[in-house]
């Protein structure tokens, strides 16, 4: 089931979110793939430990290829390559997407990834998707084409205020255009559980009758030293009460 990982809000946790959820489908045992829609490249880099390299597989080279025409065309696998971890695919960010969006939204390929997923539901048990903090073209096309959509949420009043625009765009994606397309809930991040303010927020949420999924994923140091060493928690530390989060907010979605 592809899984869309979608906040219009930076600097909430969609990368480390994403690629955490992946690491752990595939640590047991599932053919997981992640793809990574923003040009920024931070779930790439994470997951290969270093930038990729522009002439490898990846999404832009999969979107070049929708642009032209072939009687051959190379499947979506082919543009997803393997990380050090088991199990665990990846297709790679570019920064040349951000100069691919307007010929592809000029050339109307928006169900282009829709079709792709389809393909790939066949190689893969798990797909997770880190978009773009933005509501723009690859962001739409994951939207379009996935069955689920995950919702970081780093309690603060900005995000809070993001949030019900976020769920309306959602929803009207959903009514428009994927029917199947299922908000499945809402991850707490960074939560401090002593602080008044990250509980009064949740709170909230949860009086409105919003999905937000438990436990929250504790605010922790030690996922920057996961992002430094380019290793996810579930390698680095599989006893980490946030890495015990991560599981148990996977077990929830499974």
């Amino acid at each position: 089931m592809p899984l869309v990982v979608f906040n219009q809000k930076g600097g909430v946790g969609k990368s480390t979110i994403a690629c955490n959820l992946a690491a752990i489908s595939a640590h047991q045992g599932l053919r997981t793939l992640v793809i990574d829609l923003d040009p920024q490249g931070n779930s790439s880099a994470y997951l290969l430990g270093a930038a990729p390299a522009e002439d490898q597989p990846g999404v832009a080279p999969f979107f070049e290829q929708t642009l032209g025409f072939s009687f051959t065309p190379a499947p979506p696998s082919a543009f997803t390559v393997r990380t050090p971890f088991e199990g665990l695919d990846l297709m790679a960010s570019s920064a040349r997407l951000d100069e691919l969006q307007g010929k592809l939204e000029s050339r109307h390929k928006i169900y282009k990834l829709r079709e792709a997923l389809a393909q790939l539901g066949q190689d893969y048990d798990r797909i997770y998707i880190d978009t773009p903090p933005a509501l723009n073209f690859y962001t739409r096309s994951a939207l379009m084409g996935a069955r689920g959509c995950l919702i970081p949420f780093d309690c603060d009043d900005f995000s809070r205020q993001a949030l019900y625009t976020l769920l309306a765009n959602v929803q009207e994606i959903r009514a428009d255009h994927n029917p199947q397309l299922a908000i499945k809930g809402i991850v707490v991040n960074q939560f401090q559980a002593r602080a008044k303010l990250p509980q009064r927020l949740v709170q909230e949420l949860l009086d409105e009758g919003l999905p937000v999924l438990q436990p929250y994923l504790p605010q922790s140091v030690k996922v920057r030293e996961s992002h430094q060493l380019a290793r996810p928690m579930i390698h680095l530390d599989p006893g980490h009460k946030l890495t015990q989060a991560l599981v148990a907010i996977h077990g929830v979605l499974a």
